[in-house]
């Protein structure tokens, strides 16, 4: 007879393991890691979300769960033993077993175990559904449904820089760089990058195109130059300099500077909506305007590109 009970106890303190560890390593998983890692092919996160997202309808069976076992356990050791001594060994044997030793593996093994259980967790679901969906739709009106976890901008910044330095991680250093240029580039301003108008090499549309402009314009190596009207706060145009190449000398700017999609921003403008503003209008060159149109200085695709991989793009002509 004792045999028999003390096999009966062997198995409800397995149980007890059992109910434990999976309350605590179910939800130390976060569902929308789960999803993802799912979507993405994982096998043993579709396993575990099955059950996980199932939220407080969970919650409810494995607590009814391991309270009914650890009662049992309880009640059990009291007709072996009795008194003090039956008190101390249920609290020790549930603690140890039933509670530390199972908590401690499902933790660092969540997935995995999870993964391998999740059809007794299924199994479980259903035993106890009448008893806990009635409570499990009680705290989901109380509570409301699980939130979706999201990240912030700074979080995500905080968790690439973990992973670069991670070696198991398959993030690199330049990956690195790339990401958090991306992250950050659209809290920027176009005043960050621009050049200012002092910088900025421009001819007048009334230019003659003789030998030494066309020597100038090839030795400064730009490819688009801003023409102005009257004064150079008046910009009306760009000239390509490809649109150069094989032609005569004595024509004048204006006959050949482009004037459509010329992109005007001001100082304050994000580089994000700026970037957007350069690819709708087929523009690698943006004018930075003041109220009144004054110009004040230019930016580039190459300008945003740079801040966006944090590193200066050199052509063959640059220092």
């Amino acid at each position: 007879m004792n045999l028999i009970i003390y096999l009966w106890l062997f198995l409800l303190i397995f149980f007890s393991a059992l109910f434990s560890g999976l309350t605590l390593g179910l939800f130390s998983l976060d569902t929308t890691e789960l999803e993802r890692k799912k979507e993405l092919g994982d096998i043993r996160a579709e396993k575990v979300y099955r059950v996980r997202s199932r939220g407080n309808l969970l919650l409810v069976s494995l607590l009814l769960g391991n309270v009914a076992v650890n009662s049992i356990i309880s009640i059990m050791l009291g007709n072996v033993a009795g008194g003090v001594f039956a008190a101390i060994a249920a609290t020790g044997l549930i603690v140890v077993f039933g509670e530390i030793i199972p908590q401690a593996a499902f933790a660092r093994y969540a997935l995995e175990l999870g993964a391998r259980t999740a059809w007794m967790v299924e199994v479980i679901i259903i035993l106890f559904y009448p008893i806990a969906k009635p409570m499990a739709w009680i705290l989901d009106k109380v509570l409301g449904e699980e939130m979706r976890t999201i990240w912030s901008k700074r979080e995500l910044e905080h968790i690439i820089r973990m992973h670069e330095d991670d070696p198991r991680s398959e993030v690199d250093r330049d990956e690195e760089r790339i990401l958090l240029g991306a992250l950050s580039f659209s809290e920027k301003h176009v005043d960050v990058i621009m050049t200012n108008r002092k910088d900025v090499y421009m001819l007048s549309k009334s230019t003659v195109l003789d030998q030494k402009t066309l020597y100038e314009i090839r030795e400064i190596c730009y490819t688009r130059i801003p023409i102005y009207s009257k004064n150079q706060d008046n910009i009306v145009g760009i000239l390509y300099a490809k649109d150069l190449i094989g032609m005569a000398e004595g024509k004048l700017v204006k006959n050949l500077m482009r004037t459509h999609n010329l992109v005007r921003v001001s100082r304050k403008r994000r580089l994000d909506s700026l970037l957007n503003d350069m690819i709708k209008a087929h523009a690698h060159m943006a004018l930075v305007t003041e109220k009144r149109g004054k110009f004040v200085g230019l930016v580039t695709m190459e300008d945003v590109l740079e801040e966006i991989i944090g590193r200066d793009i050199l052509d063959e002509d640059d220092g």
